[in-house]
Formats: structure tokens, C-alpha cells, sequence
């Protein structure tokens, strides 16, 4: 029961639960944005390059030969795939640098500075002496 019992603590730890839903959520991303990759990007440009399906550009190293199918560097899928990880890098960093700045402003406003009662006394005495000039 313990074994539970800490086990519970742990999955109820934020972190945790935070974790979970970027995973989940990622890959929700991931599968968007591999369409919008395949379905939107990649057609336009293999368009441009002759009307060429990205996902069939591969390089043959050796024809098929009777069983043996064929070896293959599959150069437009890599190309597909890279293109996938800029889009998915790039939001990533967009989010991040979003968050930073919400949680820069936040703990600026948390970081002011409590006067102590010295410097309160202080403060005090330089305004009174400030009115009689």
C-alpha cells in the first residue's frame, strides 16, 4: 500500500501532470503538423520541381532483383521529415519564448524590493528635509 500511496504523490506532483499534457499535446501537434508538411508544403514544391511526389524521390542503389526488392535511399521522405522537425522546432521556440517573457514580467513585479523599517525612517527624514529648502 505504500508503494501506491507514493506513487499517487507522485503522479499528483504538477510537474507531472504538466508533462502528461505536453506529451499528449505534442503529439497532437506532431501529427498536424506532418500534414500540413505532406498535404500543403510538399505538393507546391514538388510542383515546382517538375511535378515530383517528394515521397518518391529515392535514390536506387541496388534494382530489385527477382525476391530481393530493391535498396533504396528514400532521400525525399528525409527531406519531408526535415522540414516536419523545423516547423515543430521553430513553434516550440516560439512557446518558449513566450512563456519566458510572461514569467520574466512576473517575477520582475515579484522582485521589488520591501523597504526594511531603517530605510522606511529614512526616506522619511530626506522628504521632511526636502520641504524645509
Amino acid at each position: 500500500m505504500k508503494i501506491l500511496k507514493e506513487f499517487r504523490d507522485f503522479i499528483n506532483k504538477g510537474n507531472v501532470l504538466d508533462l502528461a499534457v505536453a506529451v499528449i499535446v505534442a503529439g497532437a501537434f506532431s501529427k498536424i503538423v506532418s500534414s500540413v508538411v505532406s498535404d500543403i508544403l510538399m505538393p507546391p514544391i514538388g510542383l515546382l520541381l517538375g511535378g515530383v511526389n517528394m515521397e518518391d524521390l529515392v535514390f536506387v542503389m541496388k534494382e530489385a532483383s527477382g525476391a530481393d526488392p530493391a535498396v533504396t535511399l528514400n532521400y525525399g521522405m528525409f527531406l519531408q521529415n526535415v522540414v516536419d522537425f523545423l516547423i515543430i522546432a521553430f513553434s516550440v521556440f516560439m512557446v518558449v519564448k513566450v512563456a519566458s517573457r510572461f514569467r520574466k514580467k512576473k517575477e520582475e513585479a515579484a522582485a521589488e524590493p520591501v523597504p526594511t523599517k531603517d530605510q522606511e525612517l529614512l526616506t522619511e527624514i530626506r522628504d521632511l528635509l526636502k520641504e524645509k529648502k
